[in-house]
């Protein structure tokens, strides 16, 4: 559907692209069938797609895909698939809240790691993101469309206007690549900011460890959320704040025992020094704590 096709069908249901959640309709089939081939859709394989909205990714999909399981949540919309039966029979529509969705029980449905597709509405996008760090083990591919700012902490390097927790979470578990950049114009209602399709390709457990030292993810993303949560002060008053350290001089010290600048903000620290930090966090702590 084109933009005046998509705004014709929502108006004859009573329905409205909902502002809260985002909703921005996709009419351009062109992109759509980006996404599909970035994924890499097959005949052997099945794609978990949420927010499949009135169909745009979704047909070309189920062309590519031996199985699509779809999430929307959106009642109004369920319903409008539910009578007009345009989904090809290798689509399963799931009237759910994608963030709310069973990752675990997918990959043991589906038979391995998941591939996701998606045309995400902007207000789910970052806890969508964190769900699929959560679950980086049970997920192999998810290409994405995201507002472009999001899109640009995925892959912001140190020391970048855009590096943020998202960056070196994602850093530690997956390698990013942006498809495309897309304009408000392929969207009904036009979205006020740019938006961009980016491929995520999860590495697996083994990858990991090649890449960095083994580590404690949860130990990790609270390191990193910490360093990040007051970005003006130095990384050693953020840790003090987070209670990780005891107190100025105890941050310093173990700072300064890694190479690091006690006073270096958050923004400076790569993957590889964040894992150091969170390993040397976890050491602190267990020697500190009492014996038994």
């Amino acid at each position: 559907m084109n933009r005046g096709e998509i705004k014709k069908t929502l108006a004859g249901r009573g329905l409205a692209p909902s502002r809260k959640r985002g909703q921005n309709f996709l009419a351009s089939p062109g992109i759509a069938r980006a996404i599909v081939d970035a994924a890499g859709a097959s005949p052997a394989g099945t794609v978990i797609e949420f927010g499949p909205g009135l169909g745009a990714l979704t047909m070309p999909l189920a062309e590519a895909a031996g199985r699509v399981i779809a999430f929307e949540l959106d009642s109004g919309i369920v319903a409008w698939h539910q009578e007009k039966k345009i989904l090809p029979e290798n689509v399963e529509l799931r009237h759910q809240d994608m963030l709310k969705a069973d990752l675990a029980a997918l990959a043991q449905e589906t038979g391995g790691r998941l591939t996701i597709a998606a045309n995400l509405p902007y207000s789910v996008s970052s806890p969508l993101l964190f769900k699929l760090l959560d679950n980086r083990d049970l997920v192999g591919r998810a290409v994405l469309m995201l507002q472009k700012e999001v899109a640009e902490r995925l892959t912001a390097a140190p020391a970048s206007r855009n590096y943020s927790i998202l960056s070196v979470l994602f850093a530690s578990s997956a390698r990013i690549k942006t498809v495309m950049r897309v304009g408000p114009e392929n969207f009904h209602p036009r979205p006020k900011v740019d938006s961009a399709v980016v491929r995520i390709e999860f590495m697996t457990r083994e990858e990991r460890e090649e890449k960095l030292p083994p580590h404690e993810f949860r130990e990790l993303a609270r390191t990193v959320k910490a360093a990040f949560a007051q970005r003006r002060k130095t990384l050693v008053n953020c840790l003090k704040a987070a209670k990780l350290v005891h107190d100025r001089a105890a941050g310093e010290k173990l700072l300064s025992g890694l190479g690091l600048d006690p006073a270096v903000r958050a923004e400076r620290l790569g993957v590889e020094d964040f894992v150091r930090l969170a390993l040397a966090l976890r050491r602190e702590a267990t020697d500190a704590a009492p014996a038994r």
